[in-house]
């Protein structure tokens, strides 16, 4: 097989919090290597995820959501996810049916006009199981009167609607060229870093409102067994004294809940044995140390206002 039949590149997927990018993207890898929460702004890092159609290859770059920043973290997490669009060849914004034409969508689209106008982007609608078809229709025709899109496409990430033709779509549309991975290979986050997202999941599924933003998961150490297992030791960073308690959980409950639902993703996984250990620390400025966001796959820098 020569290089100039196969085909391989970078596709970016953008949109508001929760518009449905991570689950979008685990369907398309066919294996869970972003974290799908009901929370918004679950996704730090541009978790990248690798797909195979026929003999193209996609790297899907999973961004944050692009959101009104606050604070450092959420500077640095949107500088992530519009980075994540600069560098690929095709991007795709992904909008809730039911909610269509937003302020936040509106905006994305105005950045991208301003400054991104030479990027290839193509649009998908999410949720269509939750609107009328005319509904549908017209927001598909009010949108590409708003912008210029390649292709639109109509899908249920949730149930895979419509995720095969634009995978098929994406594919056709990378560089001429050699496979960037190993066609076995789905993501190229270390495990280390997708065990940390994974138990950071369990949490944020587990506690409520703002602590789930107020925390960070660190895997701190990763041993090879000679029985084939692996122990992870891993410690969850939170900024205030309260936090920690909340975290723990009445005689350590919550903590020894979402270690054993951890523990079992992962187990499912790496199809082995897993030991997870994990440890609650107070670290009140964590959200102002270099090293945390890089742990985060994010830059610091990208945090200055």
């Amino acid at each position: 097989m020569t290089d100039t039949q196969t085909r391989a590149g970078f596709a970016a997927l953008i949109g508001e919090p929760n518009a449905g990018k991570s689950t979008l993207l685990n369907w398309m890898v066919g294996a869970k290597v972003s974290i799908v929460t009901h929370k918004v702004q679950t996704t730090r890092a541009r978790i990248r995820g690798v797909a195979m159609d026929d003999q193209n290859q996609i790297v899907f770059v999973d961004t944050p959501g692009l959101f009104r920043p606050r604070r450092r973290l959420d500077r640095a997490m949107v500088a992530a996810a519009w980075g994540g669009a600069a560098d690929a060849d095709v991007v795709v914004l992904l909008i809730e049916a039911h909610r269509g034409l937003t302020d936040g969508v509106q905006a994305i689209l105005d950045a991208l006009a301003e400054n991104m106008s030479h990027v290839r982007l193509a649009l998908a609608i999410n949720k269509i199981d939750r609107v009328k078809a005319e509904d549908l229709l017209a927001l598909t025709q009010k949108m590409n009167s708003a912008y210029d899109f390649e292709k639109t496409f109509l899908i249920s990430a949730e149930r895979g609607h419509g995720c095969e033709d634009l995978k098929h779509w994406l594919g056709e549309q990378m560089p001429e060229g050699p496979w960037l991975y190993p066609d076995d290979q789905i993501a190229d986050l270390p495990m280390r870093m997708i065990a940390a997202e994974i138990t950071r999941e369990k949490l944020t599924l587990r506690l409520h409102q703002e602590l789930p933003y107020q925390l960070t998961v660190e895997t701190e150490k990763w041993e090879e067994r000679k029985d084939g297992s692996a122990r992870i030791d891993q410690i969850v960073y939170v900024s205030r004294d309260g936090h920690k308690g909340i975290v723990l959980g009445k005689g350590g409950e919550t903590a020894k809940a979402v270690s054993k639902a951890a523990r079992e993703e992962l187990q499912e996984f790496l199809g082995r044995k897993v030991h997870l250990f994990l440890q609650v620390k107070v670290r009140p400025n964590w959200l102002e140390e270099s090293e945390r966001y890089s742990e985060m796959g994010l830059d610091f820098k990208d945090g200055n206002a």
